[in-house]
């Protein structure tokens, strides 16, 4: 090998020698970058990680163990605002249910349903009740049209009676006028009609009166009784003025269910 050759050579090996020194240390730097990075990010993520797991274990928790109350020692107080617009969505086994409710002619009875229904009150009870071409009844925690909330509040009755797809609070024949539980029927027959104006009437079916109607086809062969199919309330949302109210503890419980 000639002198130039052996001189070509070596500076073939220092430029190879070079570009490894190059190429290490670049390595070294983006090692050293994602071991700073993990440095910061391992922790972020950890605490992420226990906080969604937390959270998702409180949410589970409180859905599984928080308890609905149905026996309250006193009347809740009045919160609704008269002139504010209140919607109630029965979701029922059979179909969906909208009722327009009617804070300014039935301030009391509107305050008293609302405050139950937003504490999940009706949530999985039944209809307990079908009559042909006359109601359905339901909001009795005990399932027989015996049961309510622990009190009675005097609700407001009106002039005009009770029209196909009117709201109003089932009572005891003996029981004073507009007295008011926990239980409410919904006329979807023309009998309902000659109702006399004994009963707190609060609200109207403005979508689902066809469900209510199914819901009555079930009356036993009697023709006024418990359903022949279980109908089950799953859900009762309200809204005022669009916005869903949430759980409220205005009224003292006396004891619960869990639910």
């Amino acid at each position: 090998m000639s002198k130039a050759e052996k001189r070509e050579r070596q500076k073939e090996n220092r430029e190879r020698a070079r570009e490894e020194r190059e190429r290490l240390l670049r390595h070294q730097k983006q090692m050293k970058t994602f071991r700073s990075l993990l440095i910061v990010l391992v922790p972020i993520m950890v605490i992420l990680i226990v906080v969604s797991l937390t959270t998702g274990g409180d949410d589970n928790s409180g859905k599984a163990s928080k308890p609905i109350t149905r026996t309250y020692s006193s009347p809740p107080p009045m919160t609704i605002d008269e002139n504010a617009t209140y919607t109630a969505t029965m979701d029922t086994s059979e179909g969906t249910i909208t009722l327009a409710l009617d804070p300014k002619t039935a301030p009391i009875a509107t305050n008293n349903f609302v405050f139950l229904a937003r504490n999940r009150f009706y949530d999985g009870l039944t209809i307990h009740r079908a009559s042909k071409d006359f109601v359905i009844q339901g909001g009795d925690p005990k399932g027989d049209g015996s049961g309510g909330p622990g009190y009675t509040v005097v609700g407001e009755v009106p002039t005009d009676h009770y029209p196909v797809g009117a709201l109003a609070a089932a009572k005891g024949g003996t029981e004073p006028a507009g007295t008011m539980g926990s239980q409410f029927f919904i006329v979807t027959g023309t009998n309902g009609e000659t109702l006399p104006n004994d009963y707190a009437r609060f609200g109207d079916v403005t979508k689902g009166l066809d469900v209510a109607q199914k819901i009555e086809s079930f009356a036993p062969a009697s023709g006024d009784g418990t359903p022949t199919q279980k109908v089950t309330i799953n859900k009762v949302t309200v809204k005022e003025n669009g916005k869903t109210l949430t759980s409220t503890t205005s009224a003292p419980a006396t004891s619960s269910t869990t639910g």
